[in-house]
């Protein structure tokens, strides 16, 4: 076991997990919003609109990360009419090909978590709401989500853990995240033992704080 290559390795690891986490925060964020919508759309009563937000979500979560990551960066550069557009500023740049990949993976996944919360929302609160003559609309938004949030708090929980392990795939693309930085390492050292242990230890200390973040908020929502 090489102390010192652990040593010399551990700050550089350390900066690049700033990276990583710019990554989860601004995918995770996408997603939210991303999630509720299509949730919204998964309880519509128009039957083409439903299978719109159905679709999006089956092949997001039915597809690999990976594959995702490939298709956007890889796939869509052969395209020629898009390298002539104006997306084309955005989908030339690995970091935010990662993110609309993460974005929408965590968005698809955030969807079905939010449509099972509303779906557990008893109709007794929408109708007292209604005799008390409240919108549909404040309901919606003044009890509906509120409820949903705290209901999906657990499951989101796992959604956020997985996706920060699902960043690890944004050295395929030649981001220098937590993994990118340590296979530089690994090929001038040859010694991948010692770097993933820096590696898996700085995952495995992120994890513990998304973890903790969630069991918090369960414990401040009375769960």
């Amino acid at each position: 076991m090489d102390i010192d290559l652990i040593i010399n390795s551990f700050p550089k690891l350390l900066t690049a997990s700033l990276i990583t986490l710019k990554l989860l925060l601004v995918s995770l964020i996408i997603g939210v919003f991303l999630g509720l919508f299509f949730a919204i759309l998964r309880m519509s009563k128009n039957i083409f609109v439903k299978q719109f937000a159905y679709g999006y979500s089956y092949i997001f979560r039915g597809t690999p990360l990976l594959v995702q990551i490939f298709i956007i960066y890889f796939g869509l550069a052969q395209l020629e009419w898009l390298k002539k557009s104006v997306l084309w500023v955005i989908l030339k740049d690995p970091y935010w090909c990662a993110i609309i990949a993460f974005s929408l993976n965590s968005g698809a996944y955030t969807s079905e978590i939010l449509r099972s919360a509303f779906q557990t929302i008893h109709t007794s609160m929408i109708e007292a709401g209604k005799s008390l003559g409240i919108s549909n609309k404040i309901i919606f938004y003044k009890i509906q989500i509120p409820i949903a949030i705290r209901q999906s708090l657990p499951a989101y929980g796992n959604e956020m853990i997985l996706m920060m392990k699902g960043t690890s795939l944004a050295s395929t693309v030649t981001l220098m995240d937590i993994t990118g930085v340590a296979q530089k390492i690994i090929s001038t050292t040859f010694k991948p033992i010692e770097v993933f242990i820096i590696a898996g230890s700085i995952y495995l200390f992120m994890t513990f704080c998304i973890n903790k973040f969630i069991k918090l908020l369960e414990k401040k929502y009375n769960f």
